[in-house]
């Protein structure tokens, strides 16, 4: 089996894929990429890629023999994953080998922001000065530090955070609160709270939810001379309203080691004297690198015989082996957790997925499905259709499978039924004529809804003015209802599913969640 390494990685991976006598290595990371699309790449079973491939249309009507492509890191954008399932080829990454880099990344930032480190290095190595008096600091001692997002990266900062002896506090909706609180790290589910805290970090995937989820609002909530720290992902604070905070002296100092867009060699903050900066630095250790390379060389080997697919993004499901009708319905279920998860937006105790008619021969599948729609939401790329149950129940997720004779009047029906610490949220759909999927049942309100756009969910007590009260406010916020979905039942309440052109903010779900006649409001991003 063949094996083509695509872009740079740390030799001990090279040198793994060298030792095994079944596996040929093409060494193609200094070929120009014309020439490795052209050329080389039609004979890989297996590539290595990282940031410089693009895995596109191009590549893969070149790559005739691929089964697998190994992302030698955690970020998969420039990988078509949707091209590659269609073709078969299983995608996987490497999402934790640069976990400890990214972890003391961010101490190394917290520590320098307190000391104005690089600054005082600065004025002794290149001004020449000795003045001491001017770079007095604090200490990280008895300091409350808000942790945003408790996974792999945020629980280990806590843990060194502790060691400095730091009041410890973590926001992160999608965890078991015992996690953090069995390493003596308090829980908080009010968001507020991260806000009074004295240095704040982030670690979060970047998704619709947590863009610009420090904005201006927030910033104007801290204490004076907070410290702020982003090693996650550029754009988890809106940089303009990051940049003024800094100017005031409402924000004491940053550290920031990822920007919105990169390179941010012109990047106003550059320019200023209480923000450190690295250039996106967080996996540039070479234990990081090599322990990189060392995995996606073993992910590589083990795809090219056909042993395991660790960290596989998606299902090595050829349409040619589903019938028709199948593969919509996974489709549907999938993007129905992940509507349920945003909707709710809590800790998930369990997972129920239900088939009735047909489909339901494809429970297993469709439970794998749903699970990673859901899981999805919180962990984006860390979740995959290979581990998601195992993910699952580390979560103490439990997850049930469930096929129902079909009283519907539909010829299938899937439904998720989604149970967490709030509360239960059940979503129906079914697949139309011509693959139109469909929402037809939300918590026993009957409606027909496509799952796409930004949908705004409004329960309300049934009585008149409603609907033009809703459609006053959105249309004040200058969006357009491109469609408006209403179910009712004998209860006097009623839902709404409103689909709008534009941006919800939270300003819009404040004043229609204060609607005389609103019960509560919710929205998702699909």
């Amino acid at each position: 089996m063949t094996i083509v390494v695509c872009d740079h990685i740390h030799e001990r991976g090279l040198e793994l894929l060298g030792e095994d006598e079944n596996i040929t290595m093409i060494n193609a990371s200094d070929e120009p990429k014309d020439k490795l699309i052209a050329e080389i790449i039609q004979y890989a079973d297996v590539a290595i890629t990282r940031s410089s491939t693009d895995v596109d249309e191009a590549f893969l009507v070149n790559a005739t023999k691929l089964k697998a492509v190994v992302r030698a890191g955690v970020g998969v954008d420039n990988v078509d994953i949707d091209g590659c399932s269609k073709r078969g080829i299983i995608v996987m990454n490497v999402p934790t080998a640069n976990t400890i880099a990214a972890v003391e990344l961010t101490m190394t930032h917290m520590l320098s922001c307190v000391r104005s480190f690089p600054y005082a290095h600065n004025n002794l190595k290149v001004d020449r000065v000795w003045r001491r008096q001017d770079w007095y600091g604090t200490e990280l001692k008895d300091k409350k530090l808000g942790i945003i997002g408790f996974g792999n990266i945020g629980s280990r900062v806590g843990i060194r955070a502790k060691a400095f002896d730091m009041d410890v506090i973590t926001y992160d909706p999608y965890i078991d609160p015992k996690k953090a609180t069995d390493l003596n790290i308090t829980y908080t589910k009010n968001f507020e709270d991260i806000l009074m805290c004295d240095i704040i970090t982030i670690h979060t995937p970047k998704t619709h939810e947590t863009i610009g989820m420090i904005d201006t609002q927030e910033i104007a909530k801290m204490k004076e001379g907070v410290i702020l720290i982003n090693c996650a992902r550029g754009g988890l604070y809106n940089e303009e309203a990051l940049l003024e905070g800094l100017k005031s002296g409402k924000v004491r100092m940053a550290g920031i080691d990822v920007f919105d867009k990169e390179p941010a060699t012109d990047h106003p903050l550059l320019d200023l004297e209480n923000v450190t900066v690295t250039p996106h630095l967080g996996a540039n250790t070479k234990e990081s690198q090599r322990n990189i390379a060392v995995s996606a060389a073993k992910q590589a080997i083990e795809a090219a015989k056909g042993i395991a697919y660790p960290n596989a993004l998606n299902l090595p499901i050829k349409e040619n082996e589903l019938p028709n009708y199948v593969r919509p319905f996974l489709e549907l279920i999938q993007k129905m957790g992940n509507m349920s998860a945003q909707l709710t937006k809590s800790r998930i105790k369990s997972i129920k997925v239900i088939a009735k008619g047909d489909i339901g021969e494809y429970i297993e599948s469709l439970g794998t499905y749903a699970t990673v729609g859901v899981l999805s939401e919180s962990l984006r790329d860390q979740i995959n259709f290979v581990n998601a149950e195992f993910v699952a129940a580390e979560r103490t997720i439990e997850i049930m499978k469930v096929t129902q004779p079909n009283t519907s009047g539909f010829n299938n029906i899937v439904a998720i039924k989604l149970t967490t610490e709030q509360g239960v949220l059940t979503i129906g759909g079914t697949v139309f004529e011509g693959n139109l999927q469909r929402v037809v049942d939300i918590d026993n309100y009957s409606l027909d809804v496509e799952i796409s756009g930004q949908m705004l969910l409004i329960r309300n007590n049934d009585e008149p003015g409603v609907i033009g009260d809703v459609g006053t406010i959105i249309a004040k916020h200058k969006l357009n209802i491109s469609d408006f979905r209403l179910g009712r039942h004998d209860k006097g309440q009623a839902l709404a599913v409103v689909r709008v052109d534009g941006q919800i903010t939270k300003k819009l779900i404040e004043e229609i969640s204060a609607l005389p006649a609103c019960i509560n409001v919710s929205y998702a991003i699909m």
